[in-house]
């Protein structure tokens, strides 16, 4: 598998290589940390939009385009991500491999490239113009007004909320209505600088490139000015055994009932036991032959879906499930028997061989896509972990059943919400 080789540059920037042959591109990828808080998260969520605008060298959308269209169709991608309690700003380069494209510095141009959006933003009387923010802040709204149409999701994210009210990750990663219309572009940019000078940076560069020579390129194009300090983020609150269970109950005109419960697992990425619980979850709902597929959805007929996920920097663990509004109850039983069932050790033999296979067959895959693989040693990163792939599967290899019995009882349910339809009637399908 590919390792990692890591180095800090003098600006308290981390650099990290993932060499290796497989593709035909490179892809660069600079992630920038921040702390996921109400008050921060929509300009956070607001600044790869506007920063994707136009830098001083290449004023507009356009002209940044034409410059990536004479890089051989070269790639450009900025996004904000939900990393447990943090939100990470993205910006991705992906250009053809200089091999392929002899005395080009493809990758030094790219680099260049995107060293300018990051740091050289095109500005209007020494700030951010307001054009762009006033278009992006309409756009970023139209996103947060739009989760509600997306039913599943907009269950998934209520249920967080409720169920982490005073925590930073109730927080949804593009932030609120709220905290985004006062956002002006002086106050943006201020903002920015300090992000930028402070906080916690990581580049990623995955390709068929030499190791000395990309981190020369790498240091050559990020050499702005940051402090030099670690820019360290305070840690995230993981472990929490809940009292009382919350019910929380939502009506909106929709035919199909979206039943969401919340669960802690008091186990995070960082622990010894995450492989554990992702069994555990694997078992439960994470893939066609578990629990909760097979017993809500299949055998008693009551899901249109039903499946469970880990928020793995957290310790959070959702399930989600699409019933008729009639079948609450019995569909409710059947998932908190699913979850005491693996509790007592009720687990099968096929159970168990068809989760080691399942969770075997996605960590193979990871080294199919650099994206996937900066994904997953992103997440090695916040979750201070270091090991490699082949040492994830072979700790799934050897995972017994009594490993997921006891990872099970550090699970608590926390809340119950239940996305339902107005007075009993239907409205819009979804």
């Amino acid at each position: 598998m590919i390792s990692l080789d890591s180095k800090t540059l003098p600006v308290n920037i981390n650099i990290h290589l993932l060499p290796t042959p497989k593709f035909k591109t490179v892809l660069v990828t600079v992630l920038l940390h921040q702390v996921l808080e109400k008050k921060l998260a929509a300009k956070t969520a607001l600044l790869p939009a506007v920063l994707e605008r136009g830098t001083v060298k290449y004023p507009s959308l356009r002209d940044l385009k034409i410059r990536l269209e004479e890089l051989y169709g070269a790639e450009l991608g900025a996004d904000v991500i939900k990393k447990g309690e943090r939100q990470i700003l993205s910006f991705s380069l992906e250009v053809v491999n200089d091999k392929f494209a002899p005395g080009e510095n493809l990758l030094r141009q790219g680099l260049l490239i995107l060293k300018d959006v990051i740091s050289n933003p095109f500005l209007e009387n020494g700030t951010f113009k307001r054009d762009y923010v006033h278009q992006e802040k309409e756009q970023l709204a139209k996103e947060i007004r739009g989760l509600i149409n997306e039913k599943v999701n907009y269950a998934l994210e209520r249920c967080v909320q409720e169920m982490c009210p005073t925590e930073r990750f109730g927080v949804y990663k593009y932030g609120s209505i709220e905290e985004l219309d006062p956002v002006s572009p002086e106050g943006l940019y201020e903002y920015y600088r300090s992000l930028l000078k402070n906080n916690p940076m990581d580049i990623f560069v995955v390709g068929d490139v030499d190791t000395e020579e990309t981190f020369d390129l790498v240091q050559e194009a990020f050499s702005f000015p940051r402090n030099g300090g670690p820019g360290e983020l305070p840690p995230m609150e993981v472990y929490n055994i809940p009292g009382e269970v919350r019910y929380r109950e939502e009506k909106l005109p929709i035919n199909q009932g979206k039943l969401t419960l919340g669960y802690r697992t008091n186990t995070s990425y960082q622990d010894e036991e995450y492989v554990d619980l992702l069994f555990y979850n694997g078992i439960l709902g994470s893939f066609p032959h578990s629990k909760l597929f097979q017993n809500v959805r299949e055998k008693a007929s009551l899901a249109y879906y039903s499946f469970s996920r880990l928020e793995k920097h957290k310790g959070i663990q959702l399930v989600g499930s699409g019933i008729e509004v009639d079948n609450y109850q019995q569909a409710l039983e059947i998932i908190l028997e699913q979850v005491e069932l693996i509790k007592k050790g009720k687990i099968s033999r096929e159970e168990m061989e068809n989760t080691k296979r399942a969770l075997i067959n996605l960590y193979k895959v990871v080294g199919d896509s650099p994206y996937s693989l900066v994904n997953f040693y992103m997440d090695g990163l916040i979750g201070e972990r270091e090991e490699g792939v082949d040492y994830f599967i072979n700790k799934i290899e050897g995972i017994k059943e009594d490993n997921v019995v006891a990872v099970a009882h550090k699970v608590y349910l926390d809340t119950i919400y239940f996305l339902r339809s107005e007075d009993g009637e239907g409205g819009e399908q979804s």
